[in-house]
């Protein structure tokens, strides 16, 4: 059989069981009873080992209601994409290998003849992609407000000024805001300051683009929907690893107008993969529920954490307007000792900096593996 007959012969369904499932359900049907049991706070998903996503894919590939993709086209991706325009309240949408080129490639599209893009000083785009726009594509990335995860319209509204008036005119094409910042502990961007730059943008023809990796957890955090924060932007860009567990990929989505024929461009940057699918199986599987699982995660987390500060030996601090990360002071403990019986207890806890008892916590839905007071009798055994 050749290759393209092979794929063609292979099918690919999210089983309508397991669409509901919560995460790690159906993990007693392995044999491997190890699969699907640890609590770990390092992850935004559930940190999946190589065991476990093969599992997962064997479990989505039952059945033959969705066919694979050529090419990054069609089948299964296709679905995907539809599912997540309607999500976040957009036309359309299109799969993207990575957030790297996600961000790329939507913000190329978006700026046009006007090359100059304002982002974030501590953002993604500026700081872990290589300069690509500037490099590959020949935007002019224009870093605002270091230090903080929140621009403000003040600082936006100087360089767009700024910009129109130089003595060589340059407009400001697209405004890119990350949210949440990675690099402020996953702090959520002041909503209302966020709701005044993007009036600003639409009535100066300025475009926008979400760096949203994250979005699915603004809404436990801020009140407002993924639809909701979606709105103020043209474009916006989703992990699909992150949360929902795929081996990798992303979705950009926005109008028809913005994201028309960009599946030409991916293949331009080498990101039409001859079949997605594998490395996207898991995600129906995780998306209808995600929301309402991080919300029960937090519930498991919160009353972890008033358990645990009441011994008088942990305390842990939220950042302002923070999301997935928490941080716990364990006092008169060694540090590398509670790792050490936290993974005796199946709980994954990551090292602080060499000298310090502080360290940092990701909460996401492998806590749905524990009761509270369970999680509260490992810790404290662990502390001794």
């Amino acid at each position: 059989m050749d290759r393209r007959a092979f794929l063609a012969a292979g099918s690919l369904a999210a089983a309508a069981g397991a669409l509901s499932a919560s995460p790690g359900a159906n993990a007693s049907a392995s044999a491997n009873t190890r699969l699907f049991t640890r609590v770990d706070f390092n992850h935004d998903g559930l940190g999946l080992d190589p065991h476990e996503y093969t599992h997962l894919l064997e479990e989505a590939v039952q059945g033959d209601a969705l066919t694979p993709d050529y090419y990054s086209l069609g089948g299964f991706v296709e679905a995907l994409e539809t599912d997540f325009a309607k999500r976040l309240g957009k036309e359309v949408a299109i799969f993207v290998p990575t957030g790297t080129l996600a961000n790329h490639l939507a913000v190329r599209r978006l700026a046009g003849d006007d090359r100059r893009v304002l982002v974030q000083a501590d953002s993604h785009l500026f700081n872990d992609s290589g300069d690509c726009a500037e490099v590959l594509s020949g935007l002019n990335l224009v870093p605002l407000g270091e230090g903080r995860a929140t621009l403000t319209l003040d600082e936006i509204e100087a360089w767009v000024e700024r910009s129109a008036t130089g003595r060589v005119e340059n407009r400001v094409g697209v405004i890119v805001i990350e949210d949440p910042v990675r690099r402020h502990g996953h702090e959520f961007v002041d909503p209302a300051e966020l709701a005044r730059i993007s009036r600003f943008a639409r009535d100066h023809g300025i475009r926008l683009h979400l760096d949203g990796a994250r979005m699915f957890n603004l809404p436990q955090h801020t009140g407002r929907s993924v639809v909701e924060h979606a709105a103020l932007f043209d474009t916006v860009y989703v992990s699909l690893w992150k949360h929902f567990n795929a081996a990798t990929g992303a979705i950009l989505a926005g109008s028809r107008e913005h994201l028309e024929g960009l599946f030409h461009e991916r293949r331009r940057f080498g990101g039409a993969l001859p079949a997605a699918w594998p490395s996207l199986a898991p995600v129906p599987r995780f998306l209808p529920t995600y929301e309402a699982d991080y919300a029960r995660a937090w519930t498991i987390a919160d009353a972890l954490f008033r358990r645990l500060e009441a011994t008088g030996r942990f305390r842990i601090t939220r950042p302002p307007r923070g999301t997935s990360r928490v941080l716990m002071n364990v006092l008169d403990l060694d540090a590398a000792r509670l790792v050490e019986r936290l993974a005796v207890e199946g709980i994954r806890l990551g090292l602080p900096p060499e000298g310090e008892n502080t360290f940092t916590l990701q909460i996401n839905t492998t806590l749905l593996r524990r009761s509270p007071d369970a999680l509260v009798d490992a810790f404290l055994r662990a502390a001794g």
